[in-house]
């Protein structure tokens, strides 16, 4: 076989965030270390760091394409022979029209296929492996390629195919992390490249509430994210830290002793890592996600944004819930570790390499019928 040539169509921005781009620049690295020819598609807006991360792997990032029309012409165009979808705001008939064309085409899912026609699925969401009959490729975690039902393609579910950058992967600790006694803990507070949900602010306070000493590091996506952290005044024994996005977050994740984050596509980093975590849902598409993670004991549950932002008694009883459970952890080593180990032993830092024989092997199939 010639060099493969993968394109990968995704979005990142202030109010779309980075999850889409993340994984698909995990995806991005494992076709490269397989000597594929790698370039993204799409729109980076005012994400300096992440357009740095393309820039320094060589991967060349083009606009658009948006209509199954234009997708098209741009597969041709570029003799792509693969085409990655990872977006919820593409006219879903684009994963079709691809496949229609002969470019094999694997639509990135969170639950909702949104109607995609494609060769191959990816939900890497814990426990996404239907139907479940209990055996081990379909127990939640474990990597299993399931018939999915009602789509036309394969798909690949479960934290198994859990798409991870390189720098988390060699951050992986060999043995998840020990309980350690801390009279001040350290503490990480992040929620996707760019916060686009403002919930930095709400967890800081939060955190402060609890009235235990702590080192608190919060990553501020944008201005005025970080404008409003810095109003947060810390309590006795306590720091407050606002820094910028980095490219240090999985070397930031393995040095904190508990980390707050949103439950989105970074829960998959917080497990391979080992961490600690206590997770927001910030938005709807994390709910049924959220749930699961923190029914198996992965990491610890602080409720929905809106209830932690509402007004009235309910909102004050939110946050005050929230904030015991995160004194709870703070003063409890052994719980930070029973958590830790739970969430290490799920995803083992492999499933992007998984998804790519998978590609892969299709691709081949595909040739020899040819």
């Amino acid at each position: 076989m010639s060099t493969l040539r993968v394109g990968l169509r995704c979005d990142a921005g202030p109010k779309r965030g980075v999850g889409h781009l993340v994984r698909c620049l995990a995806l991005a690295e494992e076709f490269l270390a397989r000597g594929a020819h790698v370039a993204v598609f799409g729109t980076v807006e005012r994400l300096p760091w992440a357009t740095a991360e393309l820039a320094t792997r060589g991967i060349p990032l083009h606009p658009g394409p948006d209509t199954p029309d234009e997708l098209v012409e741009a597969a041709h165009r570029h003799e792509l022979d693969v085409v990655v979808l990872d977006s919820y705001e593409l006219d879903p008939a684009g994963a079709g029209a691809l496949r229609a064309a002969g470019v094999f085409t694997l639509a990135v899912i969170d639950g909702d296929s949104r109607g995609q026609v494609a060769d191959l699925y990816l939900d890497q969401n814990f426990g996404a492996e239907l139907p479940r009959s209990g055996s081990a490729a379909e127990l939640p975690g474990l990597p299993g390629l399931a018939s999915a039902a009602g789509l036309p393609g394969r798909l690949l579910a479960g934290s198994g195919y859990a798409l991870l950058r390189d720098s988390v992967i060699t951050a992986r600790p060999p043995v998840p992390p020990p309980a350690t006694t801390v009279s001040r803990p350290r503490v990480l507070a992040f929620f996707g490249g760019t916060d686009a949900v403002g919930a930095a602010p709400v967890l800081t306070r939060v955190l402060v509430a609890t009235g235990h000493p702590m080192d608190l590091t919060v990553i501020v996506g944008r201005p005025e994210i970080e404008a409003e952290v810095e109003d947060v005044a810390p309590g006795r024994g306590q720091i407050i830290r606002p820094v910028p996005p980095t490219s240090s977050l999985p070397t930031l994740i393995a040095e904190a002793d508990l980390v707050v984050s949103a439950a989105g596509t970074s829960t998959w980093e917080l497990c391979c890592l080992g961490a600690p975590a206590a997770l927001v849902c910030v938005v709807d598409n994390q709910r049924e996600s959220y749930a699961r993670v923190v029914r198996h004991g992965l990491a610890a549950g602080l409720g929905e944004l809106p209830e932690l932002t509402a007004a009235g008694v309910a909102g004050r009883a939110a946050r005050a819930t929230a904030a015991r459970t995160l004194h709870g952890l703070l003063s409890s080593p052994q719980r930070r570790a029973t958590l830790a180990a739970q969430a290490w032993s799920t995803v083992d830092g492999q499933g992007r390499a998984r998804v790519v024989d998978a590609v892969l092997d299709a691709v081949r199939a595909a040739a020899a019928t040819n």
